[in-house]
């Protein structure tokens, strides 16, 4: 993958503006800005440029401008892979097709994306092989150019041709010379080329009124305007038509040969059967030369949480966060089981669609329709179809149980991580990166390599360096005693002075280094060993966990996420219980781990499932969904921001009111 581009090579242009979209768009501007443009007012001079919006109602501005002063004109137009909803719904774009040529859409010209088509190499295998990642990302999690729908919808029944609608005004329906009398021709095609078949016409998205009208609907002929996945339907298609539609490039990505009757910037290059082909485009490209021509190369991206350009990758990361959100919130959330300093920070994780209803009472029927959710720990026999939530592996900077807001949690539809006693979401996702792909491998990679040099963990509470004896160290964390991971997920030893005993005994020569939990440490759980010292070599008391295990040689848990956090850092894990990270040939295990955890992923495929896949994260700046590398960044730069004095002081109350710490959970 390519160094981040700060700028195109077209720094400080001026670009002349005429449209009120660029003043009152802040991340329009900030696009251009960063693509290396000036937005001005006025007239433009001889080595200035002029930009328009596409095919807007003000473009006509712009372009007659343009033409008067006889100066270059820049075509805006939104990405190919967009925001979750369309433009006009308030969401900014990802990225941005800047094009001094023509608009990709209109053949009257070729635009700059077409020359890139017809004339670039686009052999570079890197690219190809990104191209062809990207394209199985967007078919895995279901993104496509606006992806506010939820993949679990009903689809019709595999078999039928799809036929695509595209709104009336579309400018690359108008463009290729489209009307209504067009677009029934192409139903009449798909009905002839394929008699007897079902045959469903697709609204989109943008639509407030079609080509096609509910008169068209006769016979085998239906119209669906469910939000469906597009891939979805692509996949139980057997044909599919189109005049200019988005969905036509990404029927190309999932393996059909639509045929074309418009001529949009995806037909003409041997992928597509053309009614209507444009006679200068003669190379044949394959769908990654396309994909990687028109969603690598061509379209400017953008990263809202850095602040600055980026490569496809990066917002195909980005988006995948915010439609796992959306799909999962869109219809709102009942919470069960969760303490009252929990409700501001869960409504900041789950509320962005629709605040988030907290109550206990699953018989009241005011909320139906809402998923239901319950802390892990506070599930019960009423909550068996509810999605369990607890804290994520990199939490905060600061403790839980200081009442520090998290920045990642946990969703699970099935267990909890921690419980081995039924299978969790986190075991299916394991088992799933048992095998990665290339760019799944070199993400996993860079992501633990930036947890390494930053130094993050769970808590980030930072601690004391120590002088440690020499000799073979066994670092033994403790544990908060109970702790729902010691409760479901130990059988024989489940204390912490019963860990000392099975390490001291395993290894009498060891030095034995203890390190009493954070929250033990500050007053607030339950866990502490009044004779550590007898067993332990050395007691680590209040030292920095992320420095002990660059020191030490193994570690012995029960539970503890110090052992996965010691095991991406290279240092060897003997586990007496049955957590998350055991079982998969990555530990020495002497607890009972369950027989179903077959799978044998590499430390990446671990890495990749447990802190890329399960938890979902939250940005503390911009107050978005975002992905794992955005949280690691702002815990290592320390933009992570404080709990309030409130919270801060019901902590305190909690630390003197240890001995109920029930109260607290």
């Amino acid at each position: 993958m390519p160094d981040i581009l700060q700028a195109t090579g077209r720094e400080n242009a001026r670009l002349f503006v005429y449209d009120s979209k660029f003043l009152t768009q802040p991340k329009l501007r900030r696009i251009l800005s960063l693509a290396g443009y000036k937005i001005r007012l006025g007239l433009p001079g001889s080595h200035d440029l002029v930009a328009f919006l596409g095919n807007s109602p003000t473009a006509h501005r712009g372009q007659s401008i343009a033409a008067k002063r006889n100066v270059g004109a820049l075509r805006i137009e939104d990405a190919f892979l967009g925001a979750l909803h369309p433009l006009h719904a308030g969401e900014p774009p990802m990225g941005l097709l800047l094009d001094r040529k023509a608009a990709h859409f209109d053949t009257a010209t070729p635009s700059e994306l077409e020359t890139l088509l017809a004339t670039a190499p686009l052999d570079d295998t890197a690219l190809l092989n990104r191209a062809r990642d990207a394209m199985a990302r967007m078919r895995a999690h279901h993104l496509s150019q606006h992806s506010g729908f939820d993949p679990t919808l009903p689809a019709p029944a595999p078999g039928y041709v799809l036929v695509v609608d595209q709104p009336l005004g579309d400018p690359s329906v108008t463009a290729s010379g489209g009307n209504r009398a067009a677009f029934l021709e192409m139903l009449v095609f798909a009905q002839e080329e394929h008699p007897g078949a079902r045959v469903i016409i697709i609204s989109h998205p943008e639509s407030g009124t079609g080509h096609y009208t509910a008169s068209d609907a006769t016979g085998h002929v239906s119209l669906l305007s469910d939000p469906v996945s597009p891939w979805i339907l692509l996949e139980g298609a057997i044909a599919v038509y189109t005049f200019s539609a988005h969905l036509g490039f990404e029927a190309i990505i999932a393996g059909h040969k639509p045929r074309v009757f418009g001529q949009p910037f995806y037909a003409g290059w041997g992928l597509t059967q053309d009614e209507n082909p444009v006679p200068r485009r003669e190379r044949r490209l394959t769908k990654a030369q396309l994909f990687g021509a028109a969603m690598i190369e061509y379209p400017t991206w953008y990263d809202p949480f850095q602040d600055r350009l980026c490569p496809l990758e990066t917002v195909l990361d980005n988006l995948e966060a915010r439609t796992r959100a959306w799909r999962e919130d869109h219809l709102g959330w009942l919470a069960s089981g969760m303490k009252r300093w929990k409700h501001k920070p869960l409504n900041r994780f789950f509320g962005r669609e629709q605040r988030m209803v907290f109550g206990d009472d699953l018989t009241d029927t005011t909320h139906t329709g809402r998923r239901h959710m319950v802390w892990a720990g506070q599930a019960g026999a009423d909550h068996k179809q509810a999605v369990r939530v607890e804290d994520g592996f990199i939490r905060s900077r600061g403790l839980g149980a200081e009442l520090v807001p998290p920045l990642s949690l946990v969703c699970d539809d099935l267990g909890i991580y921690y419980d081995p006693h039924q299978p969790s979401r986190l075991e299916r996702i394991i088992d799933e990166r048992a095998v990665l792909t290339d760019a799944q491998r070199l993400r996993a990679e860079r992501l633990l390599a930036k947890l390494i040099t930053a130094r993050i963990s769970k808590y980030n509470i930072g601690g004391a360096q120590l002088d440690l004896p020499q000799g073979h160290r066994i670092l033994v964390p403790g544990q908060v005693e109970d702790d729902a991971s010691i409760r479901t997920g130990t059988t024989t030893v489940n204390t912490n002075l019963g860990l000392l005993r099975a390490a001291r005994t395993a290894h009498p020569e060891a030095v034995i280094i203890y390190k009493p939990h954070p929250d033990v440490e500050a007053g607030l759980r339950d866990g502490k060993v009044e004779d550590a010292g007898n067993l332990a070599d050395f007691v680590a008391n209040h030292a920095d966990p992320v420095s002990l295990l660059s020191e030490v040689d193994e570690v012995w848990t029960m539970t503890s996420l110090l052992g996965f956090e010691a095991l991406i850092r290279g240092v060897n894990v003997t586990t007496l219980g049955a957590p998350f990270y055991a079982g998969w040939g990555l530990t020495n295990d002497r607890g009972e781990v369950p027989a179903r955890r077959r799978a044998r992923p590499d430390l990446m495929g671990l890495v990749f499932a447990t802190l890329i896949d399960y938890p979902r994260y939250f940005d503390p700046v911009t107050g978005l969904p975002c992905p794992v590398e955005v949280v690691v960044e702002r815990l290592a730069t320390g933009r992570v921001g404080h709990p309030g004095l409130a919270n801060r002081s019901l902590s305190k109350l909690q630390g003197l009111l240890s001995g109920y710490a029930h109260l607290w959970r």
